[in-house]
């Protein structure tokens, strides 16, 4: 018999829909109690916002990961203005003391990025600009002491997503790759950049996929996430362990013993808003750990996949339209 579906929100198909509904859309951002808890996941609608709260975590002994949030940018213009304000926020973070701690090691400061952002699917020439923009930000995250790594987005980009990274590691080999635990191909993805130097973040997954290409029960996700773990902590790259599940954390240090891998050989990554005294928690410990700080404008479907995510957030932002004055 076969075992039945279990998944960590029930609702998780149903949001993951409404984040590609304009209808739902627009009533979700109209509503005045939406940016209580948009401000616990999103650090600001512009970058003065979000280095305050850069500030903060670095000031706690945690490193960044910085996301310029917005997807699927469908005209050239608007994948040049994601460039600039790529610019403009690698040449702050540029300005910041622990900058200069990156010419070598850790880097204290990234930024994240979506090819997709950068014009992928534009018609005609999508790759090339996307390409040539993402060379740009790296080139100048380079000089600024800054890291790069390139986000994954839905199954059908993961192909194209990782090309370009392999490209673009000719001239950044530290250009950081995302890999995704709840797609069936991870394992093989993972054995493929687990090389010298390679860094890998690896997640769950927070789209909505089909049974063909990616497991749907929490079990499978789990099971798939750890086998991928071992794979990248037993190979010569730098494994970015991005999960705030407990049992993944638990995971992390029987491996990182069995390895001998050395404290700063690996990190773990959580996002901003969630499970801020654990991430405090092993940093204290002298644990590398990144905060994953999405800030802009373009925050609906984020925000609608964190909600997906755990049921907890959506309990509270119901919580909040139902006791609305």
């Amino acid at each position: 018999m076969k075992a039945p579906t279990v998944l960590a929100n029930p609702l998780r198909p149903a949001i993951l829909a409404a984040a590609r509904s304009s209808r739902v859309k627009r009533a979700v951002t109209g509503a005045p109690v939406t940016r209580k808890l948009v401000d616990r996941f999103v650090a600001g609608e512009n970058r003065e916002s979000a280095l305050a709260t850069v500030r903060e975590i670095l000031d706690s002994g945690r490193s960044v990961s910085i996301d310029f949030l917005g997807e699927d940018t469908r005209d050239a213009a608007g994948a040049q203005a994601t460039v600039d304000e790529y610019l403009a926020l690698v040449a702050d973070l540029g300005a910041l003391p622990e900058a200069a701690e990156g010419t070598s090691g850790v880097r204290r400061l990234e930024v994240s990025m979506k090819l997709s952002a950068l014009g992928l699917a534009l018609a005609g020439d999508g790759r090339r600009i996307a390409i040539d923009n993402a060379r740009t930000i790296c080139a100048a995250a380079e000089a600024a002491g800054v890291w790069v790594t390139v986000d994954a987005e839905d199954h059908t980009t993961t192909d194209s997503t990782l090309a370009i990274v392999r490209e673009l590691r000719s001239g950044y080999p530290w250009l950081g790759a995302v890999v995704q635990s709840y797609l069936r191909r991870t394992e093989d993805d993972c054995l493929a950049l687990a090389g010298p130097g390679s860094r890998v973040r690896l997640c769950k997954g927070a789209y909505r996929e089909p049974e063909s290409v990616a497991f749907q029960d929490r079990a499978a996700v789990d099971a798939s996430y750890l086998r991928c773990l071992g794979i990248l902590m037993d190979g010569s790259g730098y494994p970015m362990v991005a999960s705030h599940d407990p049992a993944v954390i638990d995971a992390v240090a029987p491996l990182v013993g069995r390895t001998g891998r050395a404290a700063d050989a690996y990190e773990h990554q959580m996002l901003f808003g969630i499970r801020d005294v654990e991430q405090r928690r092993l940093a204290n410990e002298d644990k590398q750990v990144r905060v994953y700080v999405p800030y802009g404008s373009q925050w609906y479907a984020y925000f609608m996949r964190r909600l997906a995510e755990r049921p907890s957030n959506l309990r509270f932002f119901l919580r909040s339209v139902v006791t609305r004055d």
